[in-house]
């Protein structure tokens, strides 16, 4: 059964990690990485990678990603989302803060952001509006 807009964007909004889709080519098959991603309801949803990852570089030629999330208890229910790139920008102290502080414990989150900017990666942020939803709730098996 298909979600209804406000459930599919409070379930996107929960911390499940990502499925991200990008395209490689005409004769490659799509890059698919899991991700951690951040997104608020009725908003842009964001990742974090490499400034020179393949991601980024796949992502900014491309134009474009798609994200799937899914859950298997205590139902099965995916959102999947497709949205052209609507900003890439460098990676601030508050970027690292929102996405650490949503996956981890808060202890860890500060020490991951503590490492994360003193190890001299460039790290940047690709965002997009989401623009065409998939969404299900399978029920129980």
């Amino acid at each position: 059964m298909p979600l209804s807009v406000a459930e599919r964007e409070q379930f996107l909004a929960e911390p499940h990690v990502g499925s991200l889709a990008v395209a490689r080519g005409p004769n490659n098959p799509p890059l698919v990485v899991p991700t951690w991603y951040h997104y608020t309801p009725g908003g842009e949803l964001w990742v974090m990678t490499g400034a020179d990852s393949v991601k980024a570089r796949l992502i900014r030629a491309a134009g474009q990603f798609s994200l799937l999330v899914e859950r298997v208890e205590p139902t099965i229910r995916y959102v999947s989302v497709e949205g052209r790139l609507a900003r890439v920008e460098p990676v601030t102290r508050a970027h690292l803060e929102a996405l650490h502080r949503r996956y981890l414990p808060e202890e860890q989150a500060s020490r991951y952001v503590r490492n994360a900017e003193n190890d001299g990666r460039e790290r940047i942020v690709l965002a997009m509006r989401p623009e065409r939803w998939f969404s299900s709730d399978l029920g129980t098996l």
